[in-house]
């Protein structure tokens, strides 16, 4: 066997991709130190893990049918540049994270091209929502898959597709250095003042969509609560349009950078988000939350024929009921939501039974388990010790 460094490929198209990929290359380098390189695609976040893009992925941020028509060229383009990426540097294994519209692409590309090379896909598609047959597709495509929740892997299973659970990061975040107090210091808000934190999404369709739904629902919540306090999360690749939009609001909002994010969902009274796994994350921070979503009319409407989940909130789907209320499309109004957003803000009871309650649905998304990096870590060199493709002469040692 060849001495040189085991070689690792990861792809990520979207932000929760990319921290993904980068906890994975963490744990991977823990392991095997300088006995593993990494080349790939991907965000901010696997730049500092040593994986360096061969192009920007916020053009691959997209959201919805309509807009993925419009991105077919350029999304063609970005997979054949992937593909040729895997061709050059010639990985031990190429990792697809997320982003099932992209990644299943390169998944097609680098099988036709190196059909010996070792596919795994972290993060399946959401077959138990929508298009179970996705799970054939995906079986037919790699060699293993990753999954986030044990409710994934049946599915995929009995396709024939080998899986393994690792849990989901958000579910794992620590939250024990957090400053809320702090948060509210530096901002000037008394420690009993009423607080909104608003998260509009990752994505710059969400932005675009969400951010005035959001805007009008403020000014309505403010109209009768003038102390309220507002707070809005402008993080990731998203960060400078959002920071934008929200200046030229009427009522003034405090900004949330990324590095701040935890010690405003502890801080805040109640949340308003974007459906997405921020909600997981605002669930183990304990705040209470209103979730909302919208996508273009065509998309939506096609989705609502496919879609078999009453719930899209993932804690929700876990318990098997709707803890936080959800609006969705048509429902996602400034009226809707200032009136849901309102009951949690003005019934502290009501407030505190939902947040909970939410925690508490955690334990069903793997609260509690092992580090998904590592778990995922694992995994990989796990699949790799059974093809023979670990190299040097003492592959490392994994543990079932």
């Amino acid at each position: 066997m060849s001495d040189r460094p085991l070689k690792v490929m990861l792809v990520a198209a979207e932000a929760s991709g990319d921290a993904l990929g980068a906890g994975l290359a963490r744990a991977l380098r823990q392991r095997l130190g300088g006995a593993v390189t990494f080349v790939g695609v991907g965000g901010a976040k696997m730049a500092e893990e040593g994986v360096e893009s061969p192009f920007d992925i916020s053009e691959l941020s997209i959201l919805g049918w309509m807009e993925g028509l419009r991105a077919y060229g350029r999304v063609r383009r970005r997979v054949a540049e992937t593909a040729a990426l895997a061709a050059r540097e010639k990985p031990d294994v190429a990792v697809l994270i997320d982003s099932w519209g992209f990644t299943v692409r390169v998944a097609k590309a680098i099988r036709a091209a190196q059909p010996d090379m070792a596919l795994i896909k972290y993060v399946g598609p959401q077959v138990w929502a929508s298009r179970p047959g996705r799970a054939k597709t995906l079986a037919a495509g790699v060699d293993h898959l990753l999954a986030l929740y044990s409710f994934d892997a049946p599915w995929f299973e009995k396709e024939g597709l080998p899986t393994t659970v690792v849990g989901s990061q958000a579910v794992h975040v620590d939250m024990s250095g957090a400053d809320p107090s702090g948060f509210r210091s530096q901002r000037g808000m008394a420690a009993d003042a009423p607080l909104l934190l608003v998260l509009p999404g990752s994505r710059p369709a969400e932005i675009r969509r969400m951010t005035p739904v959001y805007e009008q629902t403020v000014l309505r919540l403010k109209r009768d609560r003038p102390e309220l306090q507002v707070a809005v999360v402008a993080a990731g690749m998203v960060a400078n349009d959002l920071a934008a939009r929200v200046a030229a609001w009427p009522s003034r909002a405090h900004l949330v950078e990324e590095a701040e994010k935890y010690d405003a969902m502890r801080a805040a009274t109640v949340a308003l988000a974007t459906s997405g796994t921020v909600s997981t994350e605002l669930a183990l921070a304990g705040a209470p939350m209103v979730i909302a979503y919208r996508i273009d009319g065509l998309s939506y409407a096609l989705m609502k024929r496919l879609v078999t989940t009453p719930h899209v909130t993932l804690f929700n789907i876990a318990a098997g009921e709707r803890i936080a209320p959800e609006f969705i499309q048509a429902d996602a109004t400034p009226q809707n939501l200032s009136a849901a957003v309102a009951r949690l803000l003005d019934d502290p009871e009501a407030a505190r039974v939902q947040a909970e309650r939410q925690h508490a649905a955690l334990t069903g998304l793997g609260r509690g388990g092992p580090d998904p990096s590592e778990r995922a870590a694992e995994a990989v060199l796990k699949v790799l010790a059974e093809r023979r493709a670990i190299p040097g002469p003492n592959p490392p040692v994994i543990e079932p």
